[in-house]
């Protein structure tokens, strides 16, 4: 395999990597709440935001149907993780066990209803993400990375915010209190999507380099040509 074709793998590999380590520690610390700035919030708004940073790269980079593809991806991951929880909670803990059956099961089972809520979550604001990302790249014809990048962010992170909340903490808390920590997260990740765009931006300009100019003029184009987009729209 020469060079060229290496590059969008490797890339890709990195990608994906980040992607489901994110994700999945999301899934299994979001049931812990904590304050702050006077607002209760779960643990999971930490690595959260970031599957959505790799996921706009990933749309810039390699279109629709790949990130369609590791969303799926992911979702099954957070259904094996899921899974196992459920297996080891079943097994009992060795009398010189430091954590015991009931500790385990109480932080766990928790895990396990914040990923059921997160799997129908992530599914929907991925496929909203997604598309609002690549409209808002057709009608700024491929400039502007941060308002396709925020704008998609906004839109599904609301969403995602409100029905993981629901569905993970809603036997705990009554309704307006869901509200209230469902509102907070959400302005919480904006203000981190709106933080790191920055860093978006130097990510983005390491990744062109990578590439090269010729890799990465032929990958965004194959992206944007895969949803029918003119390929004259240049990446920006």
């Amino acid at each position: 395999m020469n060079a060229l074709k290496q590059k969008p793998v490797i890339l890709y590999t990195v990608l994906l990597s980040f992607f489901l380590t994110f994700l999945l520690l999301a899934e299994l610390t979001g049931s812990k709440l904590f304050f702050a700035f006077g607002f209760t919030m779960t643990m999971g708004v930490i690595p959260f935001p970031v599957t959505f940073i790799i996921t706009d790269l990933l749309n810039e980079y390699f279109g629709r149907k790949v990130v369609r593809a590791t969303t799926f991806l992911g979702m099954v991951m957070i259904g094996f993780a899921y899974l196992l929880i459920v297996i080891d909670i079943q097994i009992p803990a060795s009398p010189d066990s430091p954590i015991d059956d009931a500790s385990f099961e109480k932080v766990f089972a928790n895990s396990g209803l914040v990923i059921l809520g997160s799997i129908i979550a992530y599914v929907i604001g991925q496929m909203i993400d997604l598309h609002t990302f690549h409209f808002l790249r057709k009608k700024t014809k491929g400039k502007h990375i941060w308002l396709r990048a925020t704008g998609s962010t906004v839109i599904s992170q609301l969403i995602d915010s409100f029905v993981v909340i629901f569905i993970a903490l809603g036997k705990y808390h009554p309704v307006p209190k869901l509200v209230s920590i469902a509102s907070t997260n959400f302005l919480y990740k904006m203000g981190v999507a709106i933080l790191i765009t920055p860093l978006l931006y130097a990510i983005h300009i390491y990744i062109d380099r990578y590439l090269g100019e010729t890799l990465k003029q032929q990958m965004f184009k194959q992206a944007m040509e895969e949803e029918g987009y003119e390929s004259t729209i240049q990446p920006g």
